[in-house]
């Protein structure tokens, strides 16, 4: 691979955000001027490549969009909703002659696919993947890469809890930052192509190294939902509390728990498990966070508490300030039951 390409102005905190002339979207319209790429294969046809395929077809980013998925069950949903072009049984029936590559699969199985179609890739196409571990997923992935492939990692930081064929839909991923990993060797043109396509579907995109993205994702996703499973499995264990009080009572917050725990077990098994030691820093600073606040409500210190809720609800507004959520009540779920 050849060195990586261009770096602009400043995104997110350690990233690169870019702005591309050319056949890409308008923030406003998401509209283009002909297709990204010719051929687009997408491994796995969950929440991300489905959504993928749904908003590369709204807006002509493709000139066909080749999906494969290891059940039969879930290819058969794909086909019915039409979440890509055509449905084929096998990785290495969906890459022949596709110039994008996705690979959409979880974690810890993108080794063994990379491996399964490396014979298949077609010389010159840019292999990609939407996983949430960066660093990992190269040294998974990169030594099945063969000469004259490149290989672009990505991450649309985009999703619900949601899975499956069923969960994709084509807005997903608008106002949503994208992260691609500008490693050393990166193909300039190829980080510039897959850059237009996320962009085209909707997406703010920024350039990132892997180790930075995996200590970030530990903070702003991967220890959340470690957090969420544990508070949820507490509700589950606490005798004095029954199942259907937990289930009748549920206040805002801890709704807000069930709804990240509910996300998908396998996924997020090979997520912890391939970012082991960012999540582990990340969990350590939250223990010691925790025991501070825990002193200081033992021993009743009401100016360190309200001190620390003021400064962290700041993060708060900054999200609705950057557009990335709604400042709606009860962020937007209107109907709920309270």
């Amino acid at each position: 691979m050849a060195p990586a390409g261009q770096q602009a102005t400043a995104g997110p905190q350690g990233a690169s955000a870019t702005c591309t002339a050319g056949p890409s979207k308008t923030p406003e319209t998401g509209t283009t001027t002909g297709p990204i790429y010719g051929r687009v294969a997408l491994i796995g046809l969950g929440l991300i490549a489905g959504s993928m395929g749904l908003a590369m077809a709204r807006r002509g980013l493709a000139g066909e969009t080749v999906g494969t998925a290891r059940t039969a069950a879930t290819r058969a949903t794909a086909g019915a909703r039409g979440l890509c072009d055509r449905i084929v049984e096998t990785a290495a029936e969906a890459v022949g002659g596709a110039d994008l590559v996705v690979l959409a699969v979880p974690v810890g199985a993108m080794g063994e696919v990379a491996q399964e179609i490396a014979p298949h890739l077609m010389p010159g196409a840019t292999v990609t993947d939407v996983g949430s571990v960066k660093a990992s997923v190269i040294a998974q992935v990169a030594p099945h890469m063969p000469q004259g492939v490149h290989f672009v990692p990505g991450h649309p930081l985009a999703g619900t809890e949601q899975s499956g064929p069923d969960a994709g839909f084509d807005t997903l991923f608008d106002n949503r930052w994208c992260l691609l990993i500008d490693a050393p060797g990166t193909d300039a043109a190829a980080l510039d192509r897959l850059r237009r396509l996320w962009q085209g579907m909707g997406s703010q995109v920024a350039t990132m190294d892997a180790d930075h993205h995996d200590l970030v994702l530990a903070v702003t996703s991967h220890a959340p939902h470690l957090i969420a499973y544990t508070m949820v499995g507490v509700a589950d264990d606490l005798g004095r509390v029954t199942d259907s009080e937990v289930i009748r009572y549920s206040a805002a917050g801890f709704r807000d728990f069930t709804r990240i725990a509910a996300s998908d077990p396998t996924m997020w098994r090979d997520v912890f498990l391939h970012n082991r030691d960012a999540t582990l820093e990340i969990l350590g600073r939250f223990t010691e966070e925790l025991f501070a606040l825990q002193r200081a409500i033992r021993t009743g210190d009401g100016d360190l508490l309200h001190a620390y809720f003021t400064r962290t609800r700041a993060i708060r507004r900054g999200i609705l300030e950057a557009g990335q959520d709604t400042a709606a009540p009860d962020f937007g779920r209107g109907g709920v039951p309270r």
